[in-house]
């Protein structure tokens, strides 16, 4: 919303984080602050210091939602790219769980919690919420009016590096611990919500972060989720993750194969100048790729594979652009130049 310099998601996306990753269509990533949720609701609301300029969502506070209203749902399913689903308005006011939600029979999915419902006008008419499992044609949205009502709250915070917790009950905004409101009594659990992620990282997940933090990648922006960092370095795309366990696994897809001098290539492919990396090729792409067994993260050579995982990123960077001028390699989709043409 970019009027009111803030980002509205859902609760349950950021869940227990005060900072996370938000990432423009050119796939480039920002901090952003959690400083306001309200979990009865399911909104949280955010503050970034650069953010893209990117556009705003369109307000009238005065809009109507009438069942049989045509609806544009907006968002990243299942992480597919930017993506907008049609329905109606089923029912403009349904009772779920003692809340009044949005209805749609518009496609919702995992993905797009957290993105606009728009109508005709572009004008927000809800806050995409949930689906009922295994239920088709049924989605949810948070009403405008729920979303102005903490919107409201939320500008009469002073302190933006603060973090704050809404009392459903009176509206009070809390910023301290505290399992009840002190304004109205309410038992709130507010406690576990000032906790700094307060979920524990895995030993694997440290490693790796100190790893990245070694060529100055914040770890924040990194994570895709438990134990798997994808994220852009130069313009390679880099994935980390855990396999099977076993093996920690680090691996780039460089650029596509040429429609000639593929002997050349060859050659270079098998010729084992990367080493301790390894080069190869699966559906048409050349891999950059780095695999060490989980148990060897707790040797004396643990800090060789670290420096190893960090120089990776700047090998992966370097390769992708001599593939493409020395052997004429078109760079692959995921390639940071690609998405940004798109």
């Amino acid at each position: 919303m970019k009027e009111r310099g803030i980002i509205v998601t859902n609760h349950h996306v950021v869940d227990s984080f005060r900072q996370v990753a938000v990432e423009n269509e050119h796939k480039e990533r920002a901090l952003a602050r959690v400083v306001m949720i309200n979990p009865h609701t399911d909104i949280a609301i955010l503050k970034a210091d650069n953010y893209f300029n990117a556009d705003g969502i369109k307000i009238n506070q005065q809009v109507k939602v009438n069942s049989q209203d045509q609806v544009f749902v907006h968002g990243y399913p299942f992480g597919m790219p930017y993506t907008v689903t049609e329905g109606i308005i089923s029912s403009p006011e349904q009772l779920v769980d003692g809340r009044k939600l949005v209805q749609t029979d518009a496609a919702v999915n995992p993905g797009n919690s957290g993105g606009p419902m728009l109508n005709v006008n572009e004008e927000l008419i809800a806050v995409t919420s949930s689906k009922f499992t295994n239920a088709d044609n049924m989605g949810f949205g948070i009403p405008l009016t729920t979303l102005l009502e903490d919107i409201t709250s939320f500008e009469q915070i002073q302190d933006f590096n603060l973090f704050y917790f809404k009392c459903n009950s009176c509206g009070t905004l809390i910023a301290q611990k505290s399992e009840y409101c002190s304004n109205c009594g309410n038992e709130i659990n507010a406690k576990g919500f000032f906790e700094l992620d307060k979920e524990s990282k895995s030993f694997v997940s440290n490693f790796v972060e100190e790893a990245l933090k070694m060529v100055n990648i914040n770890p924040i922006l990194a994570r895709t989720g438990p134990d798997f960092w994808e994220f852009h370095h130069g313009t390679s795309l880099i994935r980390i993750f855990i396999f099977n366990n076993d093996y920690l696994y680090a691996t780039s897809p460089l650029n596509e194969l040429p429609k000639q001098n593929l002997e050349e290539l060859m050659k270079y492919l098998l010729s084992n100048t990367v080493m301790p990396y390894k080069l190869g090729i699966y559906k048409n792409i050349i891999y950059l790729s780095y695999r060490v067994s989980i148990t060897d993260l707790h040797t004396s050579y643990a800090d060789t594979i670290k420096s190893n995982l960090a120089k990776m990123l700047t090998k992966a960077d370097e390769l992708d652009n001599l593939f493409a001028e020395k052997f004429q390699c078109p760079f692959t989709s995921f390639s940071k130049i690609v998405q940004q043409n798109l």
